[in-house]
């Protein structure tokens, strides 16, 4: 079953339910789905919807942490229920040692020595965590080892 099947199954559950802000989070998924669809004109891949989800839950993210800064706790509550229903139809993250070990295992397997080399390793190592990591996390831990091996 794609996940625009399980979100849309999903919606029919929370419309039964009067589930308010399920409906209206998984309505929006929907949305996003079918905008991309439309704009790439054929079906869409599992990795396509995958990523159209966690584009969604970036934004969510970004948008808590504007609204924690300018004070506004209750959109950041509404837009953290909204992220932890969006969460629940992406694949789980990968623990911090886990990382750690792929980004070392890419590091040694490209060379990377210094910063300049952060163009080498991050394509490696997105394609190995395809979804299951944040790209801002392995960015800090790449530049922290590369930026540690470069005093070396």
């Amino acid at each position: 079953m794609s996940l625009h099947d399980q979100i849309q199954k999903s919606m029919q559950n929370a419309l039964k339910s009067r589930d308010r802000d399920t409906v209206r989070t998984l309505r929006t998924l929907l949305a996003k789905l079918k905008e991309r669809h439309i704009s790439k004109g054929e079906d869409l891949t599992e990795a396509e919807e995958l990523k159209t989800l966690q584009t969604a839950a970036k934004q969510r993210k970004e948008s808590i942490e504007a609204y924690n800064k300018g004070g506004r706790q209750d959109l950041a509550e509404a837009e953290s229920r909204e992220l932890s229903i969006i969460e629940s139809y992406l694949p789980e993250q990968m623990s911090e040692s886990e990382l750690q070990s792929i980004i070392e295992s890419v590091i040694q397997e490209t060379g990377a020595t210094s910063m300049k080399d952060m163009g080498k390793v991050m394509p490696a190592i997105m394609k190995q965590v395809a979804g299951k990591a944040d790209g801002k996390i392995i960015q800090q831990i790449v530049t922290g080892k590369l930026a540690g091996s470069a005093g070396s």
